[in-house]
């Protein structure tokens, strides 16, 4: 006569089910380190930067943003204030296409739809490097580069955008909404904007926040199209900064705390959309 042990196979789930968990804490160790030697290393004077343990604070930080506001006058400030304009005009324009695009390409039948769907499709999975130098050099025929339309113009069509503003167009308005709306008499533009945006909001709101974090983190776009440094985005000014430290090696506190102060914005970004995100995903129906 042979006996069962319930218990084992049950143990043996719960020390499974520890996997995810384990693998979630890895991931977020891996990705939160770096955030976590930034803030230390951002308190540092140089001196201790290099002298003290790594994840020691140092007394340091308002001497940094001090020397960092002070450097050049304050163009750290002017960099910061360049990737504003171009995150949040960009993101701002890419939203408002990606919303009409999306909500055309999910609502209207036309011939050659699903061509133009799986091309955006194929743009979603194009490397952007692939892209800088043509980019570059249709900048450079009409005479736009090393200005802020250079770097501005590329960012507002996104295929991503336009991909996920399909798909929630799709899933949150409902055609029979946009049906009766037409028997009322509205034209497609008021469809549009009266029934269907209002009910598009929280699926555009990740659009908006997707591009603007991509246009703030955006290097390679910069690097090419610009050669003012008025100009730079605060990511490629912080480049710059660092080049210069390998023969001055008191920047270095400069371009850390830089990097520190060009997370706050992000940050602030996420805890104020994701205020108007739950908000619109309860009410965003019922605001229609």
């Amino acid at each position: 006569m042979t006996t069962t042990h319930p218990a084992a196979p049950a143990a043996a789930r719960r020390r499974f089910a520890l996997v995810p968990t384990a693998a979630l804490l890895l991931g977020a160790l891996y990705c939160l380190l770096p955030v976590a030697w930034i803030l230390v290393a951002s308190t540092k004077s140089g001196g201790e930067l290099f002298s003290t343990f790594t994840f020691l604070p140092g007394s340091g930080f308002a001497d940094n943003v001090a020397d960092l506001s002070a450097y050049r006058d304050g163009v750290y400030w002017r960099w910061m204030a360049n990737s504003a304009l171009y995150a949040g005009v960009g993101a701002l324009l890419s939203t408002a296409v990606s919303a009409v695009s999306g909500y055309a390409l999910a609502m209207y039948r036309f011939r050659g739809r699903e061509t133009i769907f799986n091309i955006l499709l194929a743009g979603v999975l194009m490397p952007p490097v692939i892209l800088a130098v043509p980019q570059y050099l249709l900048m450079a025929k009409a005479d736009l580069t090393d200005s802020y339309l250079s770097v501005m113009l590329p960012v507002i069509l996104s295929p991503y955008g336009v991909y996920l503003a399909r798909i929630y167009a799709a899933a949150a308005v409902p055609g029979d909404v946009v049906e009766a709306g037409r028997m009322d008499g509205g034209g497609e533009w008021r469809i549009f904007r009266t029934i269907a945006l209002p009910m598009m909001v929280p699926g555009l709101v990740t659009v908006f926040l997707f591009q603007f974090v991509a246009i703030w983190n955006n290097f390679l776009l910069p690097y090419i199209m610009l050669g003012d440094d008025e100009k730079f985005p605060v990511t490629l000014g912080l480049f710059t900064l660092l080049q210069q430290g390998a023969s001055t090696p008191a920047l270095y506190t400069l371009v850390i705390t830089g990097a520190l102060l060009a997370i706050v914005p992000l940050i602030a970004l996420f805890l104020v959309v994701q205020r108007f995100w739950s908000l619109d995903l309860l009410s965003g129906a019922v605001k229609s």
